[in-house]
């Protein structure tokens, strides 16, 4: 017998007897470290849909597994969610070679669950996610050890290899982060920088925007097709502020603007007529504005409005 929701099926049959409760008791462990499976997922392939088909296979397998031989089952779950992630985001590198436009990670709603299931924050910024240069193998290590704080047998364990290798696969994934990204201000500079980059984009004062903009600033457009949306990013503080100064009298007269949390950092959520359009966050450094990230596809952005209502959130 197989369950699709192991949450029901730990409150389905509390008056059985012990012998018939052998479900109740996997979905019981299941549910558990769901979060923590939900967070790996998520960090490996930066959309909420991809992470949660990915933690229903787990628990599929987990209910088909001769569950009396595991001896650690949350070192279990993290090795089967691992493993499938990984095959997901092989064939996610394909996908997104034909997404039409520039591709930005899904977004979710840190704000009752701030580290998304992990033992700490790291890796779950959209800037963090949109940087794809880690191999699928390079970038669980770096999850595992960086935002899990698993040990390095483990991570060897799961990812079938060496302890060695395990360690340089993390050291590699924090050089090529490190190379790609600048220190982030802290929370208080970074919703700083959003409020004024915000007003200066509604305005289009070119000279503002200037001042805000470090000088490779690249500026995504994530419409998925779908949304009205620039197809190739704008690199650079002069052609990111003269475009978003152009873009000014065509999309924020009669927008409506709701400061948010996504993925850990302030965010602003852009509405027309009660819809919300868009989902503006920025990566900030002490240069100024690195990237400025839209997320307009509905199928990324939809689902992120309707976990904020949500009492429990998306992770």
């Amino acid at each position: 017998m197989r369950s699709e929701h192991p949450e029901r099926a730990a409150e389905a049959t509390h008056s059985e007897p012990p012998g018939k409760s052998a479900l109740d008791e996997a979905a019981k462990v299941f549910v558990g470290v769901r979060r923590q499976l939900f967070g790996i997922a998520y960090r490996m392939l930066g959309s909420a849909a991809e992470a949660e088909d990915v933690v229903q296979e787990a628990w599929l397998r987990w209910q088909s597994t001769d569950r009396t031989v595991v001896l650690d089952p949350p070192a279990y779950l993290a090795t089967v969610t691992t493993r499938l992630a990984i095959n997901v985001a092989q064939s996610a590198r394909v996908r997104r070679e034909t997404y039409v436009g520039p591709w930005l990670p899904e977004p979710v709603d840190t704000s009752l669950d701030p580290q998304t299931g992990a033992a700490r924050g790291e890796a779950v910024e959209l800037a963090v996610l949109l940087l794809e240069k880690l191999t699928p193998t390079e970038r669980a290590a770096y999850v595992l050890r960086e935002a899990f704080d698993h040990p390095y047998e483990q991570i060897a364990a799961i990812l079938e290899t060496g302890q060695a290798n395990a360690r340089q696969l993390v050291s590699r994934g924090r050089r090529r982060l490190a190379a790609e990204r600048r220190e982030p201000v802290d929370a208080a500079e970074h919703r700083r920088l959003l409020e004024v980059f915000l007003a200066a984009a509604r305005t289009g004062d070119l000279a503002a925007l200037e001042a805000l903009l470090a000088e490779d600033v690249v500026s995504y457009s994530d419409g998925g097709g779908v949304r009205g949306a620039s197809r190739i990013p704008v690199l650079g503080s002069a052609r990111v502020a003269k475009y978003l100064a152009a873009f000014a009298p065509r999309f924020w007269p009669g927008a409506g603007t709701e400061c948010v949390e996504a993925n850990g950092r302030p965010a602003v959520l852009v509405s027309h007529e009660g819809r919300a359009v868009a989902l503006l966050a920025v990566d900030a450094s002490a240069r100024g504005i690195e990237r400025i990230m839209w997320v307009m596809n509905p199928a990324k952005l939809d689902p992120y409005v309707r976990s904020l209502s949500s009492p429990r959130g998306t992770a």
